[in-house]
């Protein structure tokens, strides 16, 4: 159902170092760009992350509430991908393990402060 997620970013060259590493771990490339915006996606026709300088022109600011899961096959990667966030400079929100039957998620907050977390269903 979702197609994209797209995260405001008010410095586009952090962003985009934060990203290309972070989501190279899951096979992620650039495929749309401009001075504005950049997408990764995995391959065309799944869903993609974004950042974005906000059209209105204000200041990047995080959604109370807001966050983005991006989706893995099992905990190592989870273990994994949030251990590399942190190490590219994100904030840790809540270490990796399960959050209940079935769930195993790590939380942490990009560069800007947007809130994301890897899971997997076990």
């Amino acid at each position: 159902m979702i197609g994209y997620v797209t995260l405001g970013c008010n410095d586009m060259a952090r962003g985009a170092a934060f990203y290309d590493a972070l989501l190279a771990e899951l096979g992620a490339k650039r495929m749309m760009e401009s001075d504005r915006f950049i997408a990764w996606f995995v391959s065309p026709g799944t869903p993609g992350l974004s950042i974005i300088k906000p059209y209105d022109g204000n200041p990047a600011s995080v959604g109370n509430g807001v966050m983005v899961g991006l989706v893995v096959q099992k905990p190592e990667q989870v273990d994994a991908l949030h251990r590399k966030a942190l190490a590219l400079g994100a904030k840790d929100e809540g270490a990796p393990g399960p959050r209940g039957p079935g769930f195993y998620a790590g939380y942490f907050r990009d560069l800007d402060g947007n809130k994301l977390n890897f899971f997997c269903m076990t």
